[in-house]
């Protein structure tokens, strides 16, 4: 259960969140747009960030801009 470890492990990189208009979560209770996001991990699809509430959260790539892209 490698997600149990997320929290410790080393940050790959940071991202910026760039809105917070979910169609169908509401996003918004965990990430505030313009704030910088530690990842923790990534797949195709989703970053795995420490998010506002201090635990790791996966979410869309969609709502963040990656500075190295």
């Amino acid at each position: 259960m490698i997600h149990q470890s997320w929290q410790d492990k080393k940050t790959i990189k940071t991202v910026t969140c760039i809105h917070t208009n979910a169609a169908k979560y509401m996003v918004d209770r965990v990430l505030t747009e313009g704030k910088t996001y530690e990842v923790k991990n990534e797949t195709e699809e989703f970053y795995f960030v420490v998010d506002n509430s201090g635990r790791v959260g996966g979410f869309y790539k969609e709502y963040f801009q990656d500075p190295g892209n």
